[in-house]
């Protein structure tokens, strides 16, 4: 994770996003899709996690083998859109600590604003995944990672499906020590904020909402 942004250009993840964005793709399908691509995303955002040795028994001998080391992660949802890659994250992760961010964007201003916030203790011990399927204006992304900070996270990636090139600035320009991973970097932003190509608002293609 050197880089700021990582692109992961998976075949599975790639040919699952295409039908996702495809408008005919009902919600059910959708959040299905979502879910089993979250599971692809998670093995790249947790592939530097700390890892010690457990003596066990195996059938046939005694060895020293390998485990996670260290608190356990932190998943962090940006609701409520971020829920829909939390549920995949969590089949994953399942011994994971769930925290919650509340920001919904003003249409007018495109500005966030804040209406929950409430993460797991020792935040600052933890490797905090923060997760929301849209990096648009990047405006509500650096919010919460701002927010997430201010608890005393330290340690923080930020896991989308996919990013505009506005956004992926706007993060790198608020939050430079914060990788990107994403399945996508899309081509623009609208006049209005949203993700081109893009796949409309996830939240309501999840909820089935309008």
């Amino acid at each position: 994770m050197e880089n700021h942004l990582t692109v992961v250009n998976h075949p599975l993840i790639q040919h699952k996003l295409t039908i996702m964005r495809d408008k005919n793709t009902p919600s059910n399908q959708f959040r299905q899709l979502l879910r089993e691509i979250s599971h692809l995303l998670a093995y790249e955002v947790t592939r530097d996690l700390p890892m010690t040795t457990k003596t066990i028994e195996t059938p046939m001998t005694t060895i020293d083998a390998p485990k996670l080391d260290g608190k356990k992660l932190a998943l962090v949802s940006i609701l409520r859109a971020g829920n829909g890659l939390l549920d995949g994250m969590l089949d994953l992760i399942p011994s994971a600590r769930v925290g919650f961010v509340g920001l919904y964007r003003d249409e007018e201003t495109l500005k966030p604003v804040k209406y929950y916030f409430k993460v797991p203790s020792e935040i600052d011990k933890r490797l905090v995944i923060a997760v929301d399927p849209m990096l648009a204006t990047g405006n509500s992304s650096a919010a919460a990672i701002d927010m997430l900070k201010e608890a005393g996270a330290k340690n923080i990636v930020f896991l989308c499906l996919l990013a505009a090139p506005e956004g992926v600035a706007r993060m790198k320009e608020a939050h430079p020590d914060v990788p990107i991973i994403t399945a996508s970097l899309d081509k623009k932003l609208n006049e209005v904020g949203y993700i081109v190509p893009g796949l409309g608002d996830a939240g309501d293609r999840i909820f089935g909402t309008q």
